[in-house]
């Protein structure tokens, strides 16, 4: 079982930082290549750029947290939930959202 994690091309897990802007103020992400080529995929789903994707991201959840704590993280959630979404539902997840405490 290791092998097929183990074998993997270590391009895959080198980091990479990318400079985006979000609302005019210039930020870097750092995540490993295989997060970025995930958010690409994503991102081109929904018909947005990877940037884009997460400039929306981010002001969503803004808008539900009130802050944000470890936005590079998330992200990484973000990616592993869509694989998993779309591994359940075929080519295009449904988004499961999360609903808010009364």
């Amino acid at each position: 079982m290791c092998e097929l994690y183990v074998k993997a091309d270590p391009i895959l897990y080198e980091s990479r930082s990318r400079s985006l802007r979000i609302h005019g103020c210039v930020t870097k992400i750092r995540l490993e290549n295989l997060f970025w080529e995930i958010l690409a995929e994503l991102a081109a789903s929904d018909g947005f750029t990877t940037n884009q994707l997460i400039a929306k991201l981010y002001d969503e959840l803004l808008e539900y947290r009130g802050e944000i704590d470890n936005f590079a993280s998330f992200l990484r959630v973000s990616c592993l939930r869509y694989l998993t979404l779309k591994k359940g539902v075929g080519e295009r997840p449904v988004l499961a959202v999360v609903t808010r405490a009364a």
